[in-house]
């Protein structure tokens, strides 16, 4: 199985949640911040054009909505399956961006999972995390 290494953030999307107040519902018209979903850098010709992970030298899946994919911190071995329900990250604007945890390090902010994702993988507070993620 191919694995994208890089950073995982969080976002909010949907009704309020958690920590979220209400936002809207993403690029696929179906986040909520209290499903395990995630923003794709590679969702679309549209989303590819904004988030430009190839900016970074990522070469990344073109992946569409509802499409799963497997993310691990890789700080705790946590893992987590979530399907794409929106477009993101902005990966240009954190070009060169490094998030470490004693040896384990990610560069570039490469998937964005909704609170309750990242909650199951790690504690919100932490914003950040290197991670890999599964892309086939």
């Amino acid at each position: 199985m191919a694995a994208l290494q890089g950073e995982v953030s969080w976002f909010c999307c949907g009704s309020a949640w958690g920590p979220c107040g209400t936002a809207g519902g993403g690029a696929c018209g179906t986040c909520r911040s209290g499903n395990y979903q995630h923003a794709w850098p590679n969702a679309s010709d549209a989303c590819y054009a904004i988030t430009r992970p190839d900016a970074c030298g990522l070469g990344m899946t073109r992946r569409g909505c509802g499409f799963v994919h497997y993310t691990t911190n890789l700080c705790n071995g946590a893992r987590v399956g979530t399907s794409i329900a929106d477009c993101g990250p902005r990966t240009v604007s954190f070009c060169g961006e490094r998030t470490c945890c004693g040896s384990a390090c990610g560069s570039n902010r490469i998937v964005d999972l909704t609170p309750a994702a990242y909650s199951a993988i790690a504690s919100l507070t932490t914003g950040l995390r290197p991670c890999s993620v599964d892309t086939v």
